[in-house]
């Protein structure tokens, strides 16, 4: 995909995540909002070697969410790939959904439960060693969240990997400089990260999390295994990225937008979707369209406070 396809396939990515949000009545959107340029560069740009249909094909690259929160946007990747039903969306959060608030091995394509922050580069240098040990061609990628690394396992897995000269596993941290209830840096502070990374024994790129050309670059580099050790990739990123209310703002995590905080974040939303894309004409966008239409009255009730 060309950069400006990437770019629309995000802006579509995110109105589909605020959606089913909004249909459930629950969800972290602004977590899932700062790492979808990240998601649609590995997914869609050519950088992870799957196959949706084929879900458990021995040879795919192994992907671990680590902040798991954000799994809105893996779910909307996932649906508009084929991994599963995107109606299943619709479904999010409810009483034997396959979708739960965070990833589980059930879902067609989930390589790790992560609901438990600090534990996905552990998973992934396990996954990596294996790999290592079978001469298995196949990479492994997680995406961790910054309030993460406050916790001790992430860094007793960083040792690891760089112990065992990883250089199948790319780790790539979203770096939005918030967690659940505070900024990092005035709860526990983690700067200065790249010497931190560096100083664990792994190669360190820091990057723009929102530009396809910086995360491509990354990527590249990874896939063609420049390196001898395992990848960080400090990607800056903007939490709630895409609405501008939510922005970078400690006030949003899990909380839902209410009233004219709904209008307003569709609004927004919409005018970066600009497909032809939000017609009834349009492949992926018409189920956007009938999403919408289907859930009408229930997103008006929502909005005024009232549960349908």
């Amino acid at each position: 995909m060309i950069t400006q396809n990437l770019e629309q396939k995000a802006a579509e990515l995110r109105l589909q995540i605020l959606l089913t949000a909004l249909k459930a009545g629950k969800g972290h959107v602004p977590p899932a909002f700062s790492w979808v340029e990240i998601g649609v560069a590995l997914f869609y740009g050519g950088h992870l070697n799957i196959r949706p249909h084929e879900p458990q094909w021995e040879g795919r690259d192994r992907f671990i969410l680590s902040k798991g929160h954000g799994c809105l946007t893996l779910y909307a990747i996932m649906a508009d790939l084929g991994f599963f039903p995107k109606t299943e969306l619709e479904n999010f959060c409810s009483p034997g959904s396959l979708l739960a608030g965070h990833p589980d091995t059930n879902i067609p394509g989930v390589e790790g439960i992560s609901g438990s922050l600090g534990h996905g580069l552990g998973v992934s240098a396990g996954l990596a060693l294996g790999a290592k040990l079978y001469s298995s061609p196949w990479n492994v990628v997680t995406v961790l969240g910054d309030g993460e690394c406050q916790e001790g396992s992430v860094w007793e897995a960083a040792m690891f990997a760089s112990h065992h000269r990883l250089n199948n596993l790319m780790a790539i941290l979203d770096r939005n400089g918030l967690g659940a209830t505070n900024y990092t840096e005035q709860s526990t502070a983690l700067e200065p990260l790249v010497d931190k990374w560096n100083a664990f024994g792994w190669e360190v790129m820091k990057i723009d999390g929102h530009s396809f050309h910086e995360l491509h670059a990354a990527m590249t580099a990874f896939r063609q295994r420049t390196f001898l050790k395992p990848l960080m990739v400090v990607a800056q990123t903007v939490k709630g990225k895409g609405v501008s209310f939510m922005e970078g703002s400690v006030d949003w995590h899990h909380r839902m937008p209410k009233g004219k905080e709904v209008d307003e974040a569709l609004q927004e939303l919409k005018q970066a979707h600009s497909l032809p894309g939000f017609s009834a004409n349009t492949g992926d966008g018409s189920w956007l369209m009938i999403f919408v239409m289907r859930h009408f009255t229930r997103y008006f009730k929502w909005s005024q406070g009232i549960r349908a």
